[in-house]
């Protein structure tokens, strides 16, 4: 049987994506807590790192379910008033990479970007679907219902960050947790972390998260 020469031709289905969402302000709290201060150089995380693990990730992924998969990472951060100058180079530096960067004023305490993520994550699990899922971030309270949900109908789920954070993901049956340290080069050096249940010999001192003087401006 042959096909008319004005016939449309196929068009094969679009892929779906492996769809990474890193949540800037959230885990830019949970590393100054472990640091205990503001990352240096050595102690930011290379998203170029991250981005060749997601590659590497949708791969595997790809050669497992035979389905054709798109990584697709976006990182979503808040501007604060003044800051614009100062966070534009990291911003130029993301797009460059490859990510996709939603960038939101930080006016007020309803300014954050949880619900950003969760409807980005919605539009995606729709059209064109997801083949995976990667959620970085430590808000147990946001995501971990809409993730469990997402990863009971088979879509692998997994969660991004600190092992100190992120007890809600490591207790989850369904949800698979990454330590940020784990995958290969996110880190130049090793993050001073200190854990209570795995504390040395010898003790270990804990700063705090900021000064005393601090109680006096928040009484302000």
């Amino acid at each position: 049987m042959t096909t008319p020469a004005d016939a449309p031709t196929p068009t094969p289905d679009p892929a779906q994506r492996v769809l990474l969402v890193w949540d800037a302000p959230n885990l830019d709290m949970g590393l100054g807590s472990i640091l205990g201060g503001r990352p240096t150089a050595a102690h930011r995380p290379r998203f170029d790192a991250l981005g060749r693990w997601l590659l590497e990730f949708t791969a595997s992924r790809e050669e497992e379910t035979g389905s054709r998969l798109e990584p697709e990472a976006t990182v979503f951060t808040n501007i604060a008033p003044g800051t614009a100058d100062v966070v534009r180079p990291w911003v130029e530096a993301l797009r460059n990479v490859g990510y996709a960067v939603f960038a939101k004023p930080k006016i007020d305490d309803d300014s954050d970007v949880d619900e950003d993520m969760l409807d980005h994550i919605d539009v995606r699990r729709y059209s064109p679907g997801l083949g995976g899922l990667l959620v970085a971030s430590a808000d147990g309270q946001a995501f971990r219902e809409p993730l469990e949900e997402i990863a009971a109908t088979g879509v692998p789920v997994k969660v991004l960050g600190f092992r100190e954070h992120a007890a809600w993901a490591l207790q989850s049956p369904t949800l698979e947790f990454v330590d940020l340290e784990d995958i290969a080069g996110v880190f130049r050096e090793p993050l001073p972390r200190v854990s209570l249940d795995s504390l040395p010999d010898e003790g270990a001192w804990l700063q705090p998260f900021r000064p005393l003087s601090s109680l006096l401006s928040s009484r302000a």
